[in-house]
């Protein structure tokens, strides 16, 4: 059967997701527009420095919880990744939706609205609620995957 757009986009974000080498949590994320991949990326460190499997967590080293202190993380985030593959490669991602493993955090959240992405797909949930105040008053359309090709309103 062939899977619905939503379905195939996730599944390139979880795939996408296996190249991170982060610790704590593998995220995977893509930009789509008019149903073409603009960019993806994923959670780690800076072209050419050490993996985080290489030096370890500072994060973990600190009891640091899920969702707080990212300024202490070596690596960037998958949002991150793919809004610098646009100004790299000299692309706009503006109009452009958002489909990734898990929910924005804050950080990500400003720079997505910045960028005028105007959609959010996501997989899964992340411990940052004040991300998802800024989305909803930004007015970005968030949908959680359910699966099955179901989506699910957020925002």
């Amino acid at each position: 059967m062939r899977p619905s757009w939503d379905a195939y986009f996730m599944e390139i974000a979880r795939v996408v997701s296996s190249r991170s080498n982060c610790l704590r949590r593998k995220i995977g994320a893509l930009l789509i527009k008019d149903k073409r991949i603009l960019a993806t990326g994923y959670n780690g460190p800076p072209s050419g420095m050490k993996h985080c499997d290489e030096v370890g967590c500072m994060r973990d080293k600190m009891n640091i919880p899920s969702g707080e202190r990212h300024e202490l993380c070596r690596g960037l985030h998958a949002e991150q990744n793919v809004i610098i593959q646009g100004a790299l490669h000299g692309f706009s991602i503006k109009d452009s939706v958002l489909y990734a493993t898990h929910q924005p955090c804050i950080l990500c959240a400003k720079m997505l609205i910045n960028a005028g992405v105007k959609g959010i797909i996501i997989q899964d949930n992340y411990p940052d609620s004040r991300a998802m105040d800024f989305l909803t008053e930004a007015g970005i359309t968030v949908k959680i995957w359910k699966g099955d090709g179901k989506v699910e309103w957020i925002t």
